[in-house]
């Protein structure tokens, strides 16, 4: 036997206690008694402990009738009864109770769209589950969850059929029928109302968008009641930044279609006046620093009024407060306006309440990552005075550590106490490994492929782990690397390195050489300020030249001097400062590194130096200009020559690209590229937003423009030198890094080069 639920129920459990109460009062009231004993019937499944415990009395009490109806919405409070009655029988008391059928099993017909997993969860959340009592009201607030679930996925007109199917020993299936239709895209934006801008410049600032050829990956044709809000607050922003200083949004109607497919959604909105600022006036109370209070001030008198100055100084204004110790100190924004020349003199009314110290620092959040990984990061200390730039500087270490998707601290007052707060810094826990992987083909290597696993916060200490392979035909690698961050208490970091490579220059000979480094290194960083750090370190490495036929002349001769083993030491020492918005998608900043090696001992003596500097320039809030460069230089000492395993290469990914990789520069009598003792790489990269994609800047499109060039110890460098290419491509944070895909086309280069025009890389910028 089946049971269809299709329209909605009243909850039988409370009208069902307060009928069996009001029968209970009326028609069998009796005396008080002394209670002998209590008897249960009706029980299959529920344990006779439970209902003894929800009775409010016990043999050998007296029983009355206020008694006996506590009793019975007690028992059906459980949830577990669908009746419940009380006999008498002398003075027995006797409970009558019919169980409610327990869901044995919970199905899913036509889910398409969600994961058994995810809607099983949702049901949970309202009472549906296996092992459950069944109850009929429960099951339509069951169907009603799946549709809110199927809205969230842009399906208006999904509809749900409950299936109740009884099983033996008093169970019942629950099959849900899920006809999930199509899902509903939006057919029509229009915005009304609107005077100083064209429809089509405000629609461009949406997220939400009409079909396009790429909405299939982008969503934006799919309507959410939260991305509509998102949009309305960029529209207010949009007009609010451009002098609009009373702009209102008047309404934002949204419609569906009948057959549920379409959805229409029409924004009235109005502009009012434009305002030009013509002063700023600071009232209250500055203590005694107005002048240096002014000196914060964004905005500009003779411009049209812009929301973000305004808050910006706001910021600032809130931010030099908390430096003195003024956590809650208010600044207000109070227009004076002159509708009638569209006038406004900005008024800043400041309030710094009273001065307070931090009395604890909480953490909360990190499921994985121990306390003291993020706790180190803080340079606001416990009973300190507070500082809203120490603490500014303590939220932003713990997100540069990259281990977390969101960090937030609040401030709490401390109850009872008017100098006293607490602060609680709440972090979301995010993947912390990494994948990458590059690739290319060309007709000497075929399908060459590097890749790299990394974990940056091995176990939740904070420690990395890192594992670099390269499986080239020319250059093999394995590297296993490990950093401690804090080594020491102070913040100086240790890093191991463990290598094995086999490498052979790019040749277009052949040959049966190849030449095997195995070594190891140690290196320590010591953070000499919040955004400085030096390096400096010591390695081993043991060079080996193997084979013959095909040897290149420079290593050939490499060999006759230091023979066919040769031991190196290097000593490093580095800095890099890194000032970028972002490490994966970077809009704005600068990042810079430099490195200097130096074989100060074994059979090699060198000195070995590289620069490297990056900009990133936000020319609008949609388009971005990346420039990178690095210069390299090495030399021999003591009157030996420069290793040639130590020569820089250029061509391919990171370089110059359009030309195969480290196929730049001198060709040797045998072939083979072998690099020069001296680079110079220069990059240039435009992001625009990918057609169709809006303000998504996970999904890009680039041109670029690359030129550089290495040169041996016997060239003289001349820019006349230097190989340049041009191109575009795509730029994508998927889920395994960063992705780029370009396609690029030499514009200086020599007949003898070695073209490679599509290549594509994951997990670095340049």
């Amino acid at each position: 036997m089946q049971i269809s639920m299709t329209a909605l129920r009243f909850k039988p459990t409370l009208l069902a206690a307060l009928v069996a109460t009001s029968v209970f009062q009326s028609a069998w009231a009796v005396e008080p008694f002394v209670l002998k004993d209590i008897r249960v019937e009706g029980l299959q499944r529920a344990d006779a402990g439970t209902v003894f415990a929800s009775l409010p009395f016990r043999v050998g009490d007296t029983y009355t009738d206020d008694k006996g109806a506590a009793g019975l919405r007690s028992l059906f409070a459980t949830g577990l009864f669908k009746d419940v009655r009380i006999q008498i029988d002398g003075n027995v008391v006797v409970v009558v109770v019919e169980e409610r059928p327990v869901i044995s099993r919970v199905e899913f017909v036509g889910t398409k769209e969600f994961d058994k997993e995810a809607l099983v969860k949702a049901l949970k959340d309202v009472g549906i589950g296996e092992g459950q009592p069944f109850d009929r009201a429960l099951a339509d607030r069951a169907e009603q969850e799946l549709k809110r679930q199927y809205l969230t996925r842009s399906l208006y007109g999904v509809e749900v059929v409950t299936t109740i199917t009884p099983a033996e020993r008093n169970r019942v299936n629950v099959t849900f029928t899920v006809t999930e239709g199509e899902i509903t895209k939006i057919k029509s934006i229009r915005i009304t109302g609107n005077q100083a801008f064209t429809e089509s410049t405000l629609l461009s600032q949406l997220d939400l968008t009409t079909g396009g050829w790429l909405t299939w990956y982008t969503k934006s044709d799919q309507y959410a009641r939260s991305k509509l809000n998102a949009d309305l607050e960029t529209l207010k922003s949009y007009y609010l930044n451009r002098g609009y200083l009373e702009f209102k949004i008047e309404s934002a109607q949204v419609a569906i279609s009948p057959d549920k497919q379409d959805i229409s959604i029409a924004i009235n909105v109005s502009e009012g006046p434009r305002y030009v600022v013509t002063g700023v006036k600071l009232e209250g109370d500055y203590l005694g620093k107005e002048g240096a209070f002014r000196q914060l001030v964004s905005i500009k008198p003779g411009e049209a009024y812009r929301a973000d100055t305004v808050a910006a100084t706001i910021k600032a204004f809130t931010e030099r407060f908390a430096a003195f110790g003024y956590a809650f100190a208010r600044v207000d924004f109070r227009p004076e306006l002159d509708r009638e020349k569209g006038q406004a003199v900005a008024v800043l009314v400041a309030q710094p309440q009273r001065r307070v110290y931090v009395r604890r620092v909480n953490v909360a959040g990190n499921s994985r990552t121990r306390d003291e990984v993020i706790r180190r990061e803080f340079r606001q200390f416990e009973a300190a005075w507070y500082d809203g730039q120490k603490i500014k500087l303590s939220r932003d270490r713990v997100d540069r550590l990259g281990y977390f998707k969101q960090v937030n601290i609040d401030t709490v007052e401390v109850p009872g106490t008017a100098d006293q707060v607490d602060l609680t810094i709440t972090v979301e826990e995010k993947p912390t490994g990494n994948l990458m992987l590059g690739a290319g083909f060309s007709s000497a290597e075929k399908f060459t492929l590097t890749g790299s696993i990394k974990q940056d916060n091995v176990f939740g200490t904070g420690n990395y782990l890192g594992v670099e392979v390269n499986t080239s035909k020319y250059n093999r690698t394995i590297v296993v690397s490990t950093v401690d961050p804090y080594f020491t208490d102070a913040g100086v970091s240790r890093s191991y390195d463990v290598f094995y490579r086999t490498s052979r220059p790019l040749s277009t000979q052949g040959g049966d050489y190849k030449i095997v480094t195995p070594g190891a290194a140690v290196r320590f960083g010591v953070p000499f300020t919040e955004y400085d750090t030096v390096f400096f370190g010591a390695g081993v490495e043991q060079t080996e030249i193997k084979g013959d036929v095909g040897l290149p002349v420079s290593y050939r001769r490499h060999r006759d001097i230091f023979g066919e083993q040769s031991l190196s030491v290097p000593l490093t020492v580095g800095w890099a400062r890194d000032a970028r918005d972002s490490t994966i998608a970077p809009t704005q900043g600068r990042y810079q590194r430099v490195n200097l090696e130096v074989g100060a001992a074994g059979d090699t003596r060198y000195v070995r130096g590289d620069y490297q500097a990056q900009q990133y320039l936000p020319l609008t809030n949609r388009f971005t200009i990346g420039l990178n460069g690095e210069v390299g230089y090495g030399r021999g000492l003591a009157g030996k020559p420069y290793p040639v395993f130590k020569n820089f290469y250029a061509g391919g990914l990171g370089t110059v690209r359009g030309f195969e990789q480290s196929s730049l520069g001198p060709v040797d009598i045998e072939g083979a590229y072998v690099g020069g003792n001296r680079r110079i790489n220069l990059n240039a990269e435009l992001y625009v937003p990918f057609p169709g994609a809006g303000n998504d800047r996970t999904l890009r499109m680039f041109g670029y423009a690359d030129a550089g060039n290495v040169w041996g110890e016997d060239e003289k460098l001349k820019l006349s030198d230097m190989r340049a290419s041009v191109g575009f491509g795509i730029s994508w944070v998927s889920p395994v890094g960063p992705l780029k895909l370009s396609y690029g086309k030499p514009i200086r280069y020599k007949d003898q080069d070695k073209i490679q025009k599509l290549q594509f890389q994951i997990g670095t910028a340049f």
